[in-house]
């Protein structure tokens, strides 16, 4: 591809980005690495087709992978006010739970599988606080237990 090829097809590619498809930067990055490969051409670089196309793969992986990441949360931020999960909510179980045992529980309209993580009996009717999610099961200790 001629280098104004490489640089148009960047700009557009920026610029869908910027006026109106929203893809989490990564035009951007796919963008910037076909300018790039339209300056190293215009700056006299000849490349073989394939070389062209190799290096503009590379540069777009590489800028994506490194800096993509950062970029989109310095502008975009985090969600604010997301609700990420049930981690760090509390529940009321309904039978005893010992240390590794796992019992079936409705929780938020849907049944759980609730795994006792910590290291003490949780009493039917106390209180247990659910440190993390995997999957369909929710890991939970007693209330005042630290890690």
């Amino acid at each position: 591809m001629p280098w104004w090829g490489w640089i148009i097809v960047g700009a557009f590619l920026l610029g869908a980005e910027l006026l109106g498809v929203d893809a989490a930067f990564y035009l951007i990055f796919i963008g910037a690495a076909a300018i790039l490969v339209g300056l190293l051409e215009l700056a006299g670089a000849a490349m073989a087709a394939w070389v062209q196309w190799l290096v503009f793969a590379v540069l777009a992986l590489l800028s994506m992978l490194l800096f993509r990441g950062r970029l989109y949360r310095r502008f975009r931020g985090v969600a604010r006010d997301y609700d990420a999960g049930p981690a760090g909510q509390r529940l009321r179980l309904g039978e005893d739970l010992a240390p590794g045992e796992s019992c079936r529980m409705d929780f938020r309209g849907t049944t759980w599988t609730v795994t006792n993580s910590g290291q003490a009996t949780i009493a039917a009717g106390e209180t247990a606080i659910i440190r993390r999610i995997e999957g369909a099961t929710l890991l939970v200790e007693p209330v005042g237990q630290t890690n």
